[in-house]
């Protein structure tokens, strides 16, 4: 049986985390504390003396889990309340503190700390190999076995949002059995805006003109903004070049010090064949001049997206 004790702290930015961590903490009480109340108060909508009005025993005699969201963004009134209370705690009363980062409320982080608070980690999920290694624990939480290419699909169709991540990841879940594959995510997720642009990137880079451009044509009459597309063929190309300038090594070992997932360091191995250093450096420039003009500073979005497909696979394909 879990214990928890009276004071918990959820720390770090990554709401999908910290949202999931005090569930978990309210779950746990109710298991020796069936009939408890749950109290939420939010740092931004904080009014002095809430905290002790909700910590005061009720006439029944409940048990209490008081969240206190967000004292990254706490007022001086609910710092001064909490450490106030963590003074002269109520028995009946469990706390849980979420804090993404920063110094505001550090005087009652440290005094949480030394009370002996339960400290749970919610770590930013930022870079593509947090966001594979995210969707990796998802499928192994749910106890089904992924592909490394169906994460990889899944983190480029799905990954520039977490909590929506999880969600695609609970989808896949819910409504398919067996191994979760590539060809499984893309009848899900291949449509989507972002898989699309990687479509593009993935022909793009690799020299296939005529792939690349009617790929890029569909997803604009399909209603595909420009602009991720050129997000995601800037985002290929830069991964390009630091492989490429990060010499020999294994993979994993250079994902780390990349900040990529090895997925990614495989593909963009793989990529660079035919690829010289001068050829990606006239193509990133490309498409930083596309960006600019996608991004308001041209009449024709489309044709600069097009433009930098086009010097890119040439510079590929050694075509000057």
């Amino acid at each position: 049986m879990v214990t928890t004790p009276p004071f918990v702290l959820v720390s770090g930015p990554e709401a999908v985390l910290a949202d999931r961590a005090v569930d978990q903490v309210i779950a746990d009480v109710k298991v020796t504390r069936p009939e408890l109340e749950v109290i939420t108060l939010l740092a931004e909508a904080y009014e002095e003396g809430e905290l002790s009005v909700q910590a005061s025993p009720s006439l029944f005699g409940e048990d209490k889990v008081i969240v206190v969201r967000d004292l990254h963004q706490a007022p001086e009134v609910l710092q001064v309340d909490l450490l106030s209370y963590l003074a002269d705690p109520e028995e009946s009363v469990t706390l849980v503190v979420t804090h993404a980062s920063g110094n505001r409320g550090k005087k009652v982080l440290d005094t949480l700390k030394k009370a002996g608070a339960r400290v749970i980690e919610a770590p930013a999920i930022k870079s593509d190999r947090d966001k594979a290694d995210f969707v990796t624990h998802e499928f192994r939480r749910a106890r089904r076995k992924a592909t490394p290419e169906a994460v990889q699909a899944l983190v480029e169709a799905v990954g520039k949002d977490v909590r929506e991540l999880a969600s695609a990841c609970q989808q896949l879940v819910d409504d398919t059995t067996g191994t979760i594959d590539d060809a499984v995510v893309e009848r899900y997720h291949g449509g989507r805006v972002e898989a699309t642009g990687f479509k593009v990137a993935d022909a793009a880079v690799a020299g296939r003109t005529g792939e690349a451009l009617r790929l890029l044509r569909h997803a604009v009459n399909v209603g595909v903004d420009p602009v991720p597309i050129v997000a995601v063929l800037a985002q290929q190309l830069r991964q390009l070049a630091k492989v490429g300038g990060a010499g020999r090594g294994r993979s994993v070992d250079l994902a780390r010090d990349l900040g990529m997932a090895p997925w990614q360091v495989d593909k963009a191995r793989r990529s660079l064949q035919g690829w010289s250093g001068d050829a990606l450096g006239r193509s990133i420039r490309s498409v930083a001049a596309a960006d600019v003009e996608v991004k308001g500073g041209g009449r024709d979005p489309v044709y600069a997206v097009e433009k930098a497909v086009l010097t890119i696979t040439r510079e590929r394909n050694g075509e000057r």
